[in-house]
């Protein structure tokens, strides 16, 4: 393909305004921004500005944005609700998709999204851009290798102490379908899921609290400032226990807002036969999401002994030369190659698709006070 990419944009809150269209500017020469979407129109049009996008169209309904021959894909950015309609019509329309995470909030609407994307014959992919890590690729590189031997036992790690999203619409649970579980607890889960290469679930069992999220208490010494504990309508926190076909177990815990000392946030703990792993993400300053230096530790035995082995943040990170090193740029441009050599991106959409079904699953478990048995 030697012509760029014509890239539309739909929803331009936070996540286009800090990962999307940072990552699209600077893949110029792969792709061109030709449109903007949102419906406060206002937002696409400060977007445009604000990204010097002066010849984009500005829309404020998706569907016209859909209209136009030009666009070849389009990258969802709205709230986790409206996912699935619009990426199922993306796709009735022609055009490649990626999706921000997670793939939808529910099961039902994942799988309207997995069948138009092969009825399409588009590509498609899901925005989980913490497998870029230097950190994450070495540890995928490691288990790929059976450094580790069968991994059996796996935690998936989305503490916060305290911080609450005070912006957009993440309280709101008619837009976002949950709060940290299926905001910060899909980052890990999808890292676990990777690299331990098992997307078999059978059960899961899950637990939902909602505690701090309504307290005035609680609100204080959050990140981001105090919430409002009336307009809260999400969990504060969540924990799911997950069995494989293999007999492999996951226990992933999320958490916004927890009186627990040590957050730590889109890491895993992998225990295998041959030796274990976990990756453990220090605070160094800015936000819950920004501003964290992640450190891989290996664990195993060395001349008779025990040893832990830290890898150091330095270095090239892995399959990828050159350019900048920032997640979203690498996943942006992995992305946009793929399409323009027909290749498979890195997060295919049958792997986002269980971990949507997983998340799904604890939040039944939880409402229900039963396991869920899950591919039977």
């Amino acid at each position: 393909m030697s012509q760029k990419l014509k890239v539309g944009v739909i929803g331009c809150g936070g996540i286009a305004n800090q990962k999307h269209l940072p990552a699209l500017t600077a893949q110029s020469e792969l792709c061109e921004i030709v449109a903007l979407c949102d419906i406060e129109v206002e937002r696409a049009e400060k977007a445009k500005a604000d990204f010097h996008l002066d010849q984009a169209k500005v829309y404020q309904d998706y569907k016209e944005l859909l209209k136009d021959p030009e666009i070849d894909v389009v990258h969802v950015c709205t709230p986790n609700v409206a996912h699935c309609p619009i990426t199922v019509d993306a796709f009735a329309a022609g055009k490649h998709v990626m999706c921000e995470k997670p793939m939808a909030h529910n099961t039902e609407s994942a799988q309207k999204m997995i069948d138009a994307w092969k009825a399409s014959g588009k590509k498609f992919t899901v925005g989980y851009q913490n497998r870029f890590r230097q950190d994450t690729q070495m540890l995928k590189k490691a288990c790929d290798a059976d450094e580790f031997g069968e991994i059996y036992f796996a935690k998936s790690h989305a503490i916060r102490r305290r911080a609450v999203p005070t912006w957009g619409v993440f309280p709101d649970k008619s837009k976002q379908g949950g709060g940290p579980l299926i905001d910060i607890g899909t980052h890990a889960l999808d890292i676990t899921l990777w690299c331990m290469d098992n997307y078999k679930p059978v059960s899961v069992m899950g637990s939902v609290f909602e505690k701090l999220g309504h307290s005035e208490l609680a609100t204080q010494g959050n990140m981001f400032g105090p919430w409002d504990p009336k307009t809260y309508e999400v969990e504060d926190s969540a924990f799911g226990y997950i069995k494989f076909e293999n007999g492999a177990t996951i226990f992933l815990e999320s958490a916004w807002a927890i009186n627990m000392k040590d957050s730590r946030e889109a890491a895993c703990t992998l225990c295998g036969t041959k030796g274990g792993a976990e990756i453990v993400g220090e605070m160094s300053g800015g936000g819950a999401s920004t501003g964290r230096e992640y450190n891989l530790i290996v664990n195993g035995t060395y001349h008779g002994e025990l040893v832990e082995q830290k890898i150091s943040d330095g270095g090239s990170i892995a399959f990828f030369e050159g350019g900048s090193s920032e997640p979203k740029d690498l996943e942006c441009k992995q992305w946009l190659e793929c399409i323009i050599n027909d290749t498979d991106p890195v997060v295919k959409p049958e792997q986002a698709f269980v971990v949507t079904q997983i998340l799904d699953a604890i939040y039944k478990s939880a409402e229900s006070g039963h396991e869920v048995i899950l591919n039977q």
